[in-house]
């Protein structure tokens, strides 16, 4: 027999919140999407990745990523602790299984905000998400968002380009796209898909 603390009630099976996978090509703005609609709304849970990538200037570990090495990645993947896991640009990224799940278990909305590779795994594990594409206005407003970074030298850039045109194409396998002319437009609609209780 479960036992329910005071002053709490199981979240029903049905009245869960679904998991809401955000992705589309890199430089479309996903992480400032995501950013603007848990200033306003906190209680949108977002999973933090981890990675084998060196940490950017300000990013923090815990925060913004797991920062792992290659061989405490391949633990978490051999191990199945990740709900999906991708590599792009040479690095590895993934999502780590439990915390989604115990969140979705207490009724929280989750959000991902993950790489098409990643959004294909969580559709065979978990076909009840929501998968959101996250599209560019144009094809050369994400060239210039890409090479206007200044964070990464021009092969990576022009890889995230190579994959970008992947991405784009695969716009289809989604059950949802925005388009990211106005970042409050797009979190405002993001917001309504995730459905927070």
């Amino acid at each position: 027999m479960a036992v329910t603390p005071r002053g709490t009630s199981p979240v029903p099976p049905d009245a869960r919140p679904r998991l809401t996978v955000l992705s589309g090509p890199s430089g479309v703005g996903k992480s400032t999407v995501v950013a603007h609609m848990r200033k306003e709304h906190p209680e949108v849970w977002l999973s933090v990745s981890a990675t084998t990538r060196k940490p950017r200037p300000g990013e923090k570990h815990g925060v913004h990523y797991f920062f792992v090495s290659d061989d405490e990645m391949d633990k978490l993947i051999a191990n199945g602790e990740l709900l999906e896991w991708a590599e792009f640009a040479g690095n590895r990224y993934g999502t780590p299984r439990q915390a989604v799940l115990e969140r979705l278990e207490r009724g929280e909305p989750v959000l991902l905000e993950i790489d098409l590779q990643g959004a294909r795994q969580v559709r065979e594990s978990m076909p009840e998400a929501l998968l959101v594409f996250l599209a560019p206005p144009s094809w050369e407003e994400l060239v210039r968002r890409l090479t206007g970074r200044g964070t990464e030298p021009p092969e990576v850039i022009e890889r995230r380009l190579d994959a970008a045109k992947v991405e784009l194409a695969a716009e289809p396998e989604f059950d949802v796209t925005l388009v990211n002319t106005s970042v409050e437009d797009v979190a405002r609609e993001l917001l309504a898909l995730v459905d927070v209780v």
